[in-house]
């Protein structure tokens, strides 16, 4: 395979990771978590490469794990005095960690890839170079083989405690009725959320991390309600996002991570506006056809109230709607034209009047 393809395949599995771990978090609200972990899990990493001097090490891994819970369990045991709110207690958890992180990084491992701006942003770029070899025999990039361990574990906890991870997220209470151990589903989802983070700090960085863990699951939340259709989508929107960003970046010659973040706001922008029923567009046009409705119903009672009354044929016309009702004469129309539409009222020439069924909606809207 060439770098590109190796690239846009390292970039897809990671942010397929991201994606379908963090619609956990989205549906949990627990999603300033991610921006938490994905930081305060830094000094955990640190520590164990002093430990083995060997950034490939897996103790890196299960050093972030380890550093992930600590911080849920720090952040939840401050929020539980109750002397503090939750979104307080992670503004002084993460940072706190995340400082000494730095702080460490800066005064012992400045000479190594270990340094700030490979933790803050990495560069999926470099992510193809380091390569794994059995036998003098090239298996591909080391990221993509790392990334795809992640994916399955991944793949492997959402199948195996999917039970287990939709009950404890709609309804903790039952779950734990049920005997399901909710914190415990808690806790191990917190700790893969750490693993998927530093497995992808080589290839996006923790702060793109973010953004792929939110902004995909964020998106599939918009389209559908139902779980398992989310994690598909949330999952092809992360990757559909980490290849057009790819390409984005080629043909800008930006940064491909930070082309990958900004398609992943631009999925989920187009998403939040075109979305079928949470759509802004949706929610515009569902609040037009109310306000139609609600119109047409006031016009039936309009009509209902000045039948057969010397008024009728003054009141009961188009052109008097706009001075009783202050209605614009387009907006007059398009309630004239719902009412006929259902049948409630016919029209001759400028003159309305009210169907038998028409009749019986208003008296209906007027007991209601």
């Amino acid at each position: 395979m060439t770098p590109q393809i190796e690239i846009q395949l390292i970039a897809a599995v990671t942010a397929a990771a991201c994606s379908l771990i963090g619609v956990f978090l989205v549906l949990r609200k627990t999603s300033l978590l991610s921006d938490a972990i994905s930081h305060a899990i830094l000094p955990g990493i640190v520590l164990a490469y002093f430990w083995t001097e060997n950034l490939n090490s897996p103790l890196l891994l299960l050093a972030a794990a380890a550093t992930g819970v600590l911080t849920v369990a720090l952040i939840e045991a401050l929020g539980n005095t109750r002397l503090v709110k939750q979104d307080a207690a992670i503004a002084l958890v993460f940072p706190a960690l995340f400082s000494i992180g730095v702080v460490l990084i800066s005064r012992y491992a400045s000479g190594v890839h270990l340094d700030i701006d490979a933790v803050l942003l990495g560069d999926p770029a470099f992510s193809w170079i380091e390569r794994v070899r059995i036998g003098g025999q090239d298996l591909g990039p080391q990221a993509l083989w790392l990334m795809g361990v992640v994916l399955a574990v991944c793949l492997a906890f959402t199948g195996l405690f999917y039970k287990e991870l939709k009950l404890s997220t709609f309804d903790p209470g039952l779950a734990a009725a049920l005997g399901l151990a909710p914190a415990a589903v808690h806790y191990a989802l917190m700790s893969l959320v750490s693993v998927v983070a530093v497995g992808a700090f080589d290839v996006v960085g923790s702060i793109l991390v973010i953004g792929l863990m939110i902004a995909p699951p964020a998106a599939a939340w918009l389209l559908t309600d139902r779980l398992p259709v989310m994690l598909g989508l949330s999952v092809g929107i992360g990757v559909a996002s980490a290849v057009t960003g790819y390409w984005l970046a080629r043909v800008l010659d930006v940064s491909i991570a930070g082309s990958m973040a900004v398609m992943a706001g631009v999925l989920f922008a187009l998403c939040f506006a075109f979305a079928p029923h949470r759509g802004l567009v949706a929610q515009a046009r569902r609040r037009a056809r109310q306000r139609v409705s609600f119109a047409e119903r006031m016009l039936l009672v309009h009509l209902l109230h000045h039948e057969h009354t010397p008024e009728a044929d003054r009141e009961c016309r188009v052109g008097h709607l706009q001075d009783h009702l202050r209605w614009e004469k387009a907006f007059a129309s398009r309630a004239v034209r719902a009412a006929e539409r259902g049948g409630s009222v016919r029209r001759s020439g400028d003159r309305l009047a009210l169907t038998e069924s028409g009749r019986e909606a208003a008296q209906r809207a007027m007991v209601a």
